[in-house]
Parts: C-alpha cells; structure tokens; sequence
C-alpha cells in the first residue's frame, strides 16, 4: 500500500485482532504491532503514523539545511 509516497505494509499476525506493520522513510524502516478488529482501523492507524514521522523528518531536514547554510547577514 502506499500513503503520502510511503510504501508500507499491514499483516495479520497468528495472535487474532493483532496486526503487524512496517514502513520506510529514507533510511529508517519502522515497524511496529496495532491491536484491533478492524483491518481498515489498522491501515488508517498506520497512515497517522506515517503522517507523523514524515512531519518529523521534514522538520529535521529543514534544521539540517539551516546548519548547512545559515543566514548570511
């Protein structure tokens, strides 16, 4: 499946109403259980997750680049 450009994963485990979960941004994969009957429930739960850590990484990114080149004054 994908999300936003994030190709990621949802699987039954053998424990019922548990799922397994797995995405990749840049270099850090993440992975992860969600517990819950509902299978679109895990998706959308995962998808949240991925909104997350991609607001997080691009807010990283962008302090990355201001080390890189600070404002010159």
């Amino acid at each position: 499946m994908n999300h936003r450009g994030v190709e990621f994963t949802v699987a039954k485990t053998a424990i019922p109403g548990v799922w397994q979960w797995q995405f990749r941004i840049g270099d850090e994969t993440k992975t992860g259980k969600t517990e819950t009957k509902i299978d679109l429930l895990a998706i959308r739960r995962v998808q949240l997750r991925i909104d997350r850590e991609l607001k997080a990484h691009r807010a990283q990114d962008g302090l990355s680049r201001q080390v890189e080149r600070p404002d010159q004054g």
